[in-house]
């Protein structure tokens, strides 16, 4: 055996190591052929982060984390949440004092819950690794009592990424809004905020290259980034350089407010999933980022099947320019879905809808944007026995789901309950409670059997009369990943 060959073995040899790694940790890329996957496993490491939850002095946040029993992971794990400002070790980085974890997550299977109060709670960078870190899941939620915003608020911490879409926006006039960017990393991170409006894309220098430092966050105001008051905004927040988590805080003078999660990827059809029954006003919402119109078929998944919302059929959206309509209160009493699909050719649309509660001086808001699919798992965080709603809508075909209630904060047994959901409609689900239930517990949704589940969760709280309500859609928590397949091939080491 010649040298050359030597060098090739150890090569292809290093080669396979590496490869080997990469697949058991790679966090599934989004070009993974399922077809040639050769199992999925449980993903080894999970970083969220969740944003600073309020300006007020009257704000009360809760913080819940919930980990999944999930098969194939092993005995170890671990997962903690920080402060923004710290370094790894959990001392303060900045010019804030040192912050203690805001809670301590627990064994899988069980939701730890943790409370803050007032305007100095930070934003929090979270990590979970071995058996914590598969379908990890942090929520947050927090009450204010009045001023700005008053109500409820909720907002699933997020993994950080490199590109967000938040559709509904607004600036100025009534409306206080934030983008809040957090960095998880030891590097920063350079940002453009991208504002579109009815008439297309607004200038603004002041929203280029802006830097979040290492292992901090940044509240960006969206008023300073516009000449004057703007309604109904699209907002594309777009990396650079690095990654960051992103949430956008909608506030409202008159209608409270909440979280505007980022919206589905663009797609040429779209589900809002969860729209409560009892909402008051429903504003849609869409823009296409492309340089083609889209067209598109506004239908309603009702517990009965896809109905057309009399005078509103269609939707025509220009490209580059967000458009809204009021449906009005178009659940009428009943559990639905919004389904937009292309009348004609597919064009991509972000989408996401304004919802009201409530009506006179007790009105509250929510935002539900369109969601990504249940996939294989989805979960939702701080239940109550009383004022928890979730709602699962099946477009393209009847559906099985298995939803799980797992034990409560304080105690309690977990309880399985399986639903079958008619295609092109939306149940609003009773829901499992956990036998003995103290504190909040965590759902687990879980598809069986036939087509493409959505889901949201609505949690709501009486509040002196105001009906104050939040809305969280449950995409897949991405606690498996696919493991490409890999064949042995012995003629790289031939001459």
């Amino acid at each position: 055996m010649n040298r050359t060959t030597l060098s090739l073995i150890a090569a292809t040899a290093a080669l396979a190591a590496v490869t080997g790694l990469g697949a058991l940790t790679a966090p599934g890329a989004s070009g993974t052929d399922t077809e040639q996957a050769a199992a999925y496993l449980p993903v080894e490491r999970s970083t969220l982060v969740c944003p600073a939850p309020s300006t007020s002095d009257l704000a009360d946040t809760t913080y819940t984390s919930f980990t999944p029993v999930t098969k194939g992971t092993g005995d170890d794990g671990k997962a903690e949440l920080l402060p923004a400002d710290a370094d790894g070790s959990g001392k303060s980085s900045g010019k804030k004092k040192a912050s203690k974890p805001v809670l301590k997550p627990g064994e899988a299977g069980t939701p730890v819950s943790g409370d803050t109060s007032g305007a100095q709670a930070p934003a929090l960078i979270g990590t979970a690794e071995g058996n914590a870190a598969p379908g990890w899941s942090v929520l947050q939620t927090t009450e204010v009592t009045a001023g700005t915003g008053r109500g409820l608020t909720g907002v699933n911490c997020t993994a950080p990424d490199t590109e967000f879409w938040f559709v509904g926006a607004a600036a100025g006039g009534d409306r206080t809004d934030y983008v809040h960017l957090t960095n998880p990393d030891d590097s920063a991170a350079v940002v453009d905020i991208e504002l579109y409006g009815k008439d297309g894309a607004l200038e603004s220098t002041v929203a280029e290259d802006i830097t979040v430092k290492p292992r901090s966050t940044e509240p960006i105001l969206l008023s300073t980034l516009t000449d004057g008051p703007q309604s109904d905004l699209t907002v594309h927040v777009n990396v650079r350089s690095g990654r960051v988590g992103a949430a956008l805080l909608a506030l409202d003078d008159k209608l409270g407010g909440d979280w505007l999660a980022p919206a589905a990827d663009p797609a040429g059809t779209l589900v809002v999933p969860g729209i409560p029954k009892d909402a008051t006003s429903v504003r849609l919402v869409a823009f296409t980022p492309g340089g083609t119109d889209a067209d598109l078929k506004v239908r309603l998944a009702a517990p009965s099947g896809l109905i057309t919302p009399a005078g509103q059929e269609t939707l025509h959206v220009k490209s580059g320019m967000t458009t809204a309509v009021d449906l009005g209160d178009v659940t009428r009493g009943e559990a639905g879905s919004l389904v937009l699909t292309p009348t004609d050719r597919s064009v991509p649309v972000v989408a996401a809808v304004r919802v009201v509660r409530g009506k006179g001086d007790e009105q509250e808001t929510a935002f539900i944007p369109a969601a990504r699919p249940v996939g294989t798992r989805a979960n939702s965080l701080g239940n109550t026995a009383k004022g928890t709603t979730l709602s699962l809508t099946a477009p393209g075909g009847d559906a099985k789901v298995e939803v799980t209630a797992s034990a409560g904060t304080e105690g309690g047994t977990a309880v399985t309950e399986t639903y079958t959901i008619k295609s092109g409609t939306t149940q609003d689900v009773e829901l499992p409670v956990p036998d003995g239930l103290k504190g909040t517990y965590a759902l687990t949704v879980e598809p069986v059997s036939g087509g493409p589940v959505y889901a949201s969760r609505t949690l709501a709280a009486a509040q002196d009369g105001v009906p104050a309500f939040t809305v969280q859609t449950l995409p897949d928590d991405r606690g498996t990943v696919a493991v490409p397949r890999a064949e042995q091939d012995l003629s790289v080491l031939q001459q």
